[in-house]
């Protein structure tokens, strides 16, 4: 990606506070991306930047983390009200017409929003994005059952007692997470720095503290069933060592009328960075593919 893409950001009022965005390029159909966690930050999203050549990508903070306003109200950590910020995010910059990215929760929270609202969309991507949460514990719980025995009971000691600030946690839980979310070494900045700015009131309000451990009110999220109802053409996408499983990935597609879904080797959860080239030139051929059949 060349260093004289055009570059803006900026404030925007959504209920509850302020999120900051950014864009990177500009021309073409817009790409908004909707980072992970929740609560992680758009900085482990920086890969895509990659695709800003082609089209302007936009990046924004989900309110509770990044440069994004922080409130401190439970209330806030809700599906409905990020849809509807996203929703404002939207309006306020003008996207008529766009493609929408989602990483993780990212993925979730724009199924959410293209089951709820119905809104006009060019294309959905999502990575390493489950449709059931009850499933993601299940399938994680079954990883987490290869680690060591000890490396198990030091997590379940610390996690029944509250304990998961400490470092002893930290320690146990890193095996996992360099298996199943990044398998790079050492891991990209851009998401040292999201662990560095995560709000983790919103991730363990609706998450928990940990990735296999979702003890927070989205613990029962679940739209498998409604899979079906997304009418529009969708990539999934994810790691063959992704906690969100390639055969949770292979059910996604068989419900999702219109999708295509694409398995990348020797990735995980971030396979969009471990496999940066090849994941760049899948997303650029289906987008490109898409817009080529929208002007038919």
């Amino acid at each position: 990606m060349g260093v004289d893409l055009l570059s803006r950001e900026g404030y925007i009022n959504v209920p509850g506070g302020r999120v900051w965005y950014r864009s990177v390029g500009e021309g073409g159909i817009p790409l908004l991306c909707l980072h992970g966690g929740p609560g992680f930050t758009h900085y482990y999203l920086e890969p895509l930047e990659d695709l800003a050549g082609r089209r302007e990508v936009i990046f924004y903070d989900q309110l509770g983390c990044g440069r994004s306003d922080r409130p401190s109200d439970p209330a806030l950590w809700t599906v409905d009200r990020f849809v509807e910020e996203l929703v404002v995010v939207r309006e306020a910059l003008g996207l008529e017409r766009m493609h929408l990215f989602g990483s993780s929760w990212g993925g979730m929270l724009a199924m959410q929003y293209v089951l709820d609202r119905k809104p006009a969309l060019e294309s959905l991507i999502l990575c390493g994005s489950p449709a059931s949460m009850p499933r993601w514990i299940r399938e994680c719980s079954e990883m987490l059952a290869e680690e060591p025995e000890e490396v198990r009971e030091t997590i379940r000691h610390h996690e029944e007692r509250g304990f998961t600030a400490c470092p002893e946690y930290a320690s146990a839980i890193l095996g996992f997470y360099k298996k199943h979310v990044c398998r790079m070494e050492p891991w990209p900045e851009g998401l040292e720095r999201s662990f560095a700015e995560a709000g983790y009131e919103v991730y363990e309000t609706m998450n928990g503290p940990s990735e296999f451990t979702v003890v927070g009110t989205l613990k029962d999220w679940d739209v498998t069933e409604r899979l079906g109802e997304i009418q529009v053409p969708t990539l999934l996408t994810g790691g063959r060592h992704d906690e969100c499983t390639p055969a949770h990935l292979k059910d996604m597609h068989r419900r999702i009328p219109d999708s295509e879904l694409v398995i990348i080797e020797d990735a995980s959860h971030l396979c969009f960075a471990e496999q940066r080239g090849e994941y760049m030139r899948i997303a650029n051929d289906f987008l490109e593919r898409i817009e080529k059949r929208i002007a038919r």
